[in-house]
């Protein structure tokens, strides 16, 4: 997510509660009160996770501290071997599969086991073992076989979780429901921010480790533990298999290929020196069959219903454009996927094989023009919010961090679907600290007046990060909902939106159609918040097109 400028960071805000009228709470239970998982030993005080589902295989993730010289990042400790078994009961009475790893400094005493053989649509536990301990147990699930029909796929869907601006209440709601088949992340699971420099309005929640700016390889793998002891964090990854990606904040804020606003040659080093260290420890920290040097994006398929492509939108961009009239903008080489990554999302959307094509987004993809007539103070928030480089137009794109930056290859993805005739393609999004439900125009010039869509975006709103309402320093829908308003005016291919929440959505999938839910913390710097439903959107099938639903999920 584009974060506000190094000043606004610093900039004092103050916090209110999320309420809304007519909404439905969700009882909220106290922080870590999910099954499974449990107390963390001393051992694994990094709780365990696994990633990546097939339909014979899973990743499984932990992380061992064999004794007191082993923490995070310090590059010391002896090598261990950790023993792993994989069950179709919680008891561990019918092991099907077992094995050891070895781990040790050199990748931070991380461990990441590929457990093969297993059979597809099954849900399974694990657990590991090091020096007598015994870890927390987590529940996984394997993905249906490649040809098999699937009435229903459910998932959550998260971005933007910043430790220094509120509780992770949002994933402890999700490892609390039960009835989920994966978590979608994607992107900024993580911040690079020293303390004080990016919050929760007025409030550091809980000051990031270490003290300082992520640079070197021992600072993103302290900050990645420190993440990772987070027990609602550690619920969820016990609660059900994550399929993950990154966006800047797992490096530097508006990361690109060559660099990132937040990084300085001269004070920070060089640039492929730090984001080999994020890489290397984002590889080492999470469950995602991710190795550096190798590609983040990939595939995965969940029977005839649906197949997930992942994106990464930072490694291969080019650097962003200096301002939203930027005549650069226009160059028809410009790239924010870079040349095999956007072939690769053009064979996913043309596959003729499974209904649903879903695309892990990590920055909208929608176009979005600046509304006209906004107060100053309101057009200074989403100036802030969206970190413009200088004034906004209006009629100008909104964002050109997202794919308004990068126009030429957004036409390439929306007319590849519209000269195809690809159905059923929604992309879901992070990044944007804020929920929105869009149609993809075919044309965004003749959409108000033809209504042709070729596909949907779903965005769900971060899971702490600061939203327009923290940055105004108003009540949450209050001030932003003339903002809204008037977005939606100049934009009429956006349906919903809400600039002030905090939370998570879930997303299902049937053979009928496809429905998000939105789900908002009625205050992130409560550790005992409740969640409480807002709003649902459908896309019948079929129609890319997005209308509000009936009503929540069941």
């Amino acid at each position: 997510m584009n974060a506000p400028s190094h000043l606004t960071r610093r900039r004092a805000l103050q916090l209110a509660a999320a309420t809304g009228a007519g909404m439905a709470a969700v009882a909220a239970t106290g922080p870590a009160a999910a099954s499974p998982g449990g107390p963390t030993s001393s051992v694994f005080r990094h709780g365990v996770a696994s990633g990546d589902p097939l339909p014979d295989a899973v990743l499984l993730w932990t992380r061992v501290t064999p004794d007191p010289t082993a923490t995070p990042g310090s590059g010391a400790g002896p090598r261990v071997d950790v023993g792993w078994e994989v069950a179709t009961d919680p008891g561990f009475r019918r092991v099907v599969r077992r094995g050891t790893s070895s781990t040790g400094p050199a990748r931070d005493h991380t461990v990441k086991v590929d457990a093969v053989g297993l059979s597809p649509a099954t849900t399974y536990w694990y657990r590991f073992r090091c020096r007598g301990t015994t870890s927390p147990v987590g529940r996984t699930r394997t993905a249906p076989a490649v040809d098999a029909p699937v009435a229903r796929l459910r998932m959550a869907v998260v971005s933007c979780a910043n430790l220094q601006a509120g509780w992770f209440t949002a994933y402890r709601h999700l490892a609390a429901r039960g009835d989920l088949d994966l978590v979608v992340h994607l992107g900024d699971y993580l911040y690079e921010y020293a303390p004080g420099e990016y919050q929760a309005r007025d409030v550091v929640v809980r000051p990031h480790d270490p003290a300082r700016e992520m640079v070197a390889l021992a600072d993103y793998r302290r900050r990645h533990a420190q993440y990772k002891t987070d027990p609602d964090l550690q619920a969820l990854h016990a609660a059900a298999p994550w399929v993950v990606t990154w966006d800047d904040h797992e490096s530097a804020n508006d990361a690109w290929s060559g660099g990132a606003e937040n990084h300085t040659e001269g004070a920070d080093g060089a640039w492929t020196a730090r984001r080999a260290a994020a890489q290397q420890a984002y590889a080492e920290w999470m469950p995602v069959r991710y190795e550096p040097g190798g590609s983040l994006y990939r595939r995965l398929r969940f029977g005839r219903l649906a197949t997930l492509s992942m994106l990464d939108l930072r490694t291969y961009r080019d650097q962003q454009a200096s301002s939203p009239l930027d005549p650069e903008l226009s160059a028809p080489d410009r790239t924010i996927a870079g040349p095999e990554q956007l072939q690769f999302l053009l064979d996913g959307l043309a596959d003729p094989q499974v209904q649903w094509k879903l695309v892990g987004n990590p920055v909208m993809i929608s176009p979005v023009r600046f509304p006209n007539g906004l107060e100053s103070r309101a057009v200074e928030g989403i100036a802030e919010l969206v970190d413009l480089p200088v004034p906004p137009v209006a009629g100008a794109p909104y964002n050109v961090d997202q794919w308004d930056g990068y126009p030429a290859e957004r036409a390439a993805v929306l007319g590849h679907l519209r000269d195809r005739g690809i159905t059923d393609a929604v992309f879901l999004t992070g990044d944007i600290h804020s929920g929105w439900a869009c149609e993809l125009p075919a044309d965004p010039l003749t959409y108000p007046v033809t209504g042709v869509s070729v596909g949907v975006e779903l965005v769900c709103t971060s899971v702490t990060s600061d939203n327009l309402d923290d940055i105004l320093g108003t009540p949450p829908r209050t001030a932003s909902l003339t903002v809204e308003t008037a977005v939606k005016a100049d934009n009429p291919h956006v349906k919903y939106l809400d600039f002030d929440s905090h939370g998570f959505s879930v997303l299902e999938l049937t053979e009928e159609g496809a429905q998000m839910d939105w789900f908002v913390l009625t205050d992130r710097t409560d550790p005992h918040a409740a969640a409480v439903w807002s709003t649902s959107w459908r896309v019948p099938a079929g129609t890319a097109r997005v209308e509000r639903a009936a009503g929540r999920l069941a």
